[in-house]
């Protein structure tokens, strides 16, 4: 059976159930709203919008399916987080002043962070679709469920491929953003610890600039084979273009924040040939033929990076509530933490008991043509 296929068929399962009361809605009638806090603005608004258009396609389907708890609408309320900590807080209380039962959202890991201790007050389960900084692993919130593979596990596969294709000697670039870094820091940490390959530069840029003449200079000075950006694709862009401008030889790899078509337009000619590390993309997946269709025929233009992990989070917050009868967040949570084979886009879901993916599934990703194909499934 096709992934595709296999979704469909899970998604078909989702209606029927109880009707539930408490929590965050305390009617027993009328829309169960999941708060989707994204980047509607600023640099990562495209990322934002696949995000929300994945996450409403699963909507759609839902309701046209009857609905949850017997029949009771799923309504999507999309706040904007803009990448940036404080929008994030209010747009995560806005949510919770509007009467969210779930938040499906979560893409920069910056401003995701500050919304875990709103949404837990509250008693709102988090599913996180995008956003993997170990950090939100780390602040141990009993509703925060992961379904993008996390920091760590990235950096496990990124160095898995540089050992495979003999890189010896790695720069290490982040944005000082908590996703950023933490990758950064988890990478030369297992680097240091395999011993295999040496990390040769471990710096920071500032975010925002537009000359990042400075650290092409010290990647230069440094020579590494692999240069390794773990920030976001508008900055990501300018290194690469910017480094190649400079003469630089080796080959460039980039973290899933930097994986968008956005890249390869700012990077310009540099971009062929750059990695990526990846969780899926819709044009990565076996199978998923008949959603990229039904994406496209809904919001005429193509899914991109994160839209399959968001329709999954609302397929997955539909089914919690339905398993747990109820729109009450600690039963969500409850129902959440016994899923056992829930079947997504990247496998069938049991949660680790630190509520992340069991394995994160990422692969390594080239640019070919301007656009971002399968390199190495890293089977």
């Amino acid at each position: 059976m096709g992934v595709a296929t296999a979704v469909l068929l899970t998604t078909a399962g989702c209606s029927g159930g109880l009707l539930g009361g408490g929590g965050n809605s305390t009617a027993d009638s009328g829309p169960i709203k999941l708060a989707m806090v994204i980047p509607i603005s600023g640099s990562s608004a495209p990322t934002g919008a696949y995000m929300r258009n994945g996450a409403q396609m699963a909507v759609d389907e839902i309701n046209k399916d009857g609905g949850v708890l017997g029949g009771r609408q799923l309504e999507l309320d999309v706040e904007d987080e803009a990448c940036d900590a404080q929008q994030s807080v209010a747009g995560a209380n806005k949510a919770v002043s509007n009467g969210a039962v779930v938040s499906v959202g979560g893409y920069c890991s910056g401003a995701t962070l500050p919304e875990i201790p709103i949404f837990q007050k509250a008693d709102i389960p988090m599913i996180i679709p995008a956003a993997n900084s170990q950090d939100l692993v780390k602040q141990n919130a009993n509703n925060v469920f992961m379904i993008n593979g996390t920091g760590k596990q990235q950096s496990t596969a990124a160095l898995t491929f540089i050992k495979k294709q003999g890189f010896a000697t790695v720069a290490l670039v982040d944005d000082n953003t908590s996703y950023s870094k933490d990758i950064n820091t988890e990478t030369r940490s297992q680097i240091e610890a395999d011993g295999t390959v040496k990390a040769v530069l471990s710096t920071s840029v500032t975010a925002g600039e537009s000359d990042y003449s400075a650290v092409v200079r010290d990647i230069m000075g440094a020579n590494p084979s692999l240069v390794y950006w773990t920030g976001y694709y508008q900055e990501g862009g300018l290194i690469i273009n910017q480094l190649k401008n400079a003469g630089f030889a080796g080959k460039i790899m980039v973290a899933d924040g930097s994986v968008d078509p956005s890249l390869a337009q700012i990077a310009g000619a540099g971009a062929e040939g750059v990695y990526a590390t990846m969780t899926q993309t819709p044009e990565t997946l076996k199978g998923a033929e008949d959603w990229i269709a039904n994406y496209k025929k809904a919001f005429k233009s193509d899914p991109g990076p994160y839209s399959t992990q968001s329709y999954d989070a609302v397929r997955l917050a539909a089914k919690a509530i339905d398993d747990a009868k109820s729109t009450d967040g600690k039963a969500i949570i409850k129902a959440l933490e016994a899923i056992d084979g829930f079947q997504m886009f990247s496998g069938p879901l049991k949660f680790t008991p630190e509520r992340t993916l069991s394995s994160g599934g990422f692969v390594i990703l080239a640019i070919k043509g301007g656009k971002f194909v399968l390199e190495d499934d890293l089977s």
